[in-house]
């Protein structure tokens, strides 16, 4: 239970901690080149996953209320299953999901509320006309930009010949990166899920 609790807090916190220092010192779309293949991308994702999105307001409200209640749901069977386990993999694969899918929740449920826009300045905090958006209409912030791959394939390959490819093309943030962890440990793992 306390090492289930301690990557949380330590998720939450990284997460957290990374996505308030982007949002109140840099502008939507602004960049920080620590590397070639390392660049801290300032940008908002309105919906799922690489910014997809449906539905408009009624999709963005159907989005964050079934975030909470998976995350309810990832919650209660951590709590009552995956502490148990005498496998330490359980637990923590299942700790990285919640944590992940909690800091984006955080960011979707209460950001649209306490800042101001970021769009061509660097958002306030508690802003005086109030935030960007109700609460549940928040943007995820994401941030995490690695172009390790940049090149044209060659001219012989079926379908895409010549076309310019760049990989790795999205822009993700610590919250992303725990759920794909959390998630791979689970595929690699499955074994020991399935005997929980």
């Amino acid at each position: 239970m306390k090492k289930s609790l301690a990557i949380i807090l330590a998720v939450l916190l990284a997460d957290q901690g990374f996505k308030l220092w982007v949002k109140t010192h840099m502008m939507l779309g602004q960049e920080i080149h620590v590397a070639d293949w390392f660049i801290i991308h300032f940008t908002e994702n309105v919906g799922m996953a690489f910014g997809m999105e449906f539905g408009g307001d009624y999709g963005k409200l159907a989005l964050s209320v079934f975030r909470m209640i998976a995350v309810a749901g990832i919650g209660y069977y951590l709590f009552k299953y995956a502490v148990r386990s005498t496998s330490v993999i359980v637990p923590v694969a299942i700790s990285l999901v919640f944590a992940g899918a909690l800091g984006n929740i955080v960011d979707s449920t209460f950001y649209g509320l306490i800042f101001s826009e970021s769009f061509g300045q660097v958002a306030e905090v508690f802003p005086v006309d109030g935030g960007y958006a109700p609460m549940l209409f928040g943007r995820v912030v994401d941030m995490l930009y690695f172009p390790i791959i940049e090149g044209h394939f060659p001219e012989w390959f079926p379908i895409w010949s010549n076309e310019h490819y760049l990989f790795f093309r999205p822009v993700f943030n610590i919250a992303d990166s725990s759920i794909t962890v959390g998630m791979g440990f689970i595929i690699l793992f499955q074994k020991k899920f399935l005997l929980q």
